[in-house]
């Protein structure tokens, strides 16, 4: 008996349940015109809404919204889902050949794709930190959403993945302040080495200009409204999915005359929607990451066999991690080929 005539095959991770995910074999369809077949090598997990999909948490009412770009199945399971993909073309047009690619892609070893949604990784980006481009990306957007001004003074209260990002694109900034704020005492050391202030929520200065709220817990909330100074803004970029958040809006939000604004990665935000596209800010996310402070960000790597017992490790906490990795395997038969050797320069 042979395999010929049989398609070839790919490995993805399936949510298929609550708090249960699962590896399926798919077909994996050849490339057709405009279209890449990636090998992938790293994968990354974004905790906060990877988590909320595992858990099966979405609300039915925004499910179509909060769809991933590359995303199958439905919310709440069974569903493909994921977005910190990094790979290699083995397949496709020429020019690509061989070029790291980063692309909002589920957990996927091999997968089909236009190079339309492909991100080209350059030079002085090792592939497993590029998985941090869509996180980056996220971050990017709410600072244009924002639009932070010379002098301000700022808080980011949160120090996850999302609220390190943003603090750490704001370290350049010519700011008269910037302060992390979170309730754990070992993030002090994130802090630390980016270079930033870190303060305790009960200790963080208030009057801020700006407060970018990444903790996405009412107290987080209540708090960033208490720091924000007169007729100031909150940045709101925590998904609470379906839990409900009580406020105390009869407080500073009203006397004080507070904005909060919601920043969501899915558009480009208003102040640059006309002269940028979601393909631009990826760019640019990608090419910010040459800077290796980033690194501090990636906490954990497992092999792609493992993914389904990270995430439900990560999801009962048994497992802390700011970005963890998911590392892939070499296409078998081909060790030797320099297209099938991950391009790595961070280990």
């Amino acid at each position: 008996m042979t395999n010929a005539g049989k398609a070839p095959q790919a490995t993805a991770y399936w949510t298929t349940g609550p708090e249960h995910g699962e590896l399926r074999a798919e077909d994996l369809p050849a490339p057709g015109p405009g279209e890449a077949l990636i090998r992938t090598l790293y994968s990354g997990i974004s905790k906060g809404t990877e988590i909320v999909v595992h858990k099966g948490s979405v609300p039915l009412r925004v499910a179509r919204e909060m769809r991933a770009p590359h995303q199958e199945g439905s919310f709440p399971s069974p569903v493909k889902f994921g977005y910190l993909s990094v790979g290699v073309v083995e397949q496709g047009p020429e020019d690509w050949i061989g070029q790291k690619v980063f692309c909002l892609n589920p957990h996927q070893d091999r997968y089909v794709t236009p190079t339309d949604q492909l991100t080209r990784i350059p030079d002085g980006v090792p592939a497993r930190r590029a998985v941090l481009t869509g996180t980056v990306e996220t971050a990017v957007n709410a600072l244009w959403e924002a639009g932070p001004r010379l002098g301000d003074r700022i808080a980011v209260v949160g120090s996850g993945l999302v609220g390190g990002m943003v603090a750490t694109l704001l370290r350049s900034f010519p700011l008269a302040r910037l302060e992390l704020v979170d309730l754990d005492p070992a993030r002090r050391k994130l802090a630390d080495t980016l270079g930033i202030d870190f303060a305790h929520p009960d200790d963080a200065k208030p009057d801020c200009d700006i407060v970018f709220h990444c903790s996405a817990s009412q107290h987080g909330l209540e708090r960033s409204l208490q720091l924000t100074g007169d007729e100031g803004v909150v940045i709101e970029m925590s998904w609470y999915a379906n839990r409900e958040v009580t406020l105390p809006l009869g407080e500073d939000f009203h006397a004080r005359r507070l904005s909060i604004r919601s920043s969501q990665v899915g558009v480009v935000a208003r102040a640059r929607r006309h002269r940028r596209t979601n393909a631009d800010r990826l760019d640019l996310a990608v090419s910010l990451l040459k800077d290796p402070v980033f690194d501090v960000f990636l906490t954990g790597v497992s092999p792609f066999i493992q993914l389904p017992e990270v995430v439900q490790h990560l999801a009962d906490g048994t497992l802390e991690a700011l970005c963890h990795v998911i590392e892939y395997p070499p296409s078998p038969g081909a060790e030797n080929s320099p297209a099938n050797t991950n391009p790595e320069d961070t280990r």
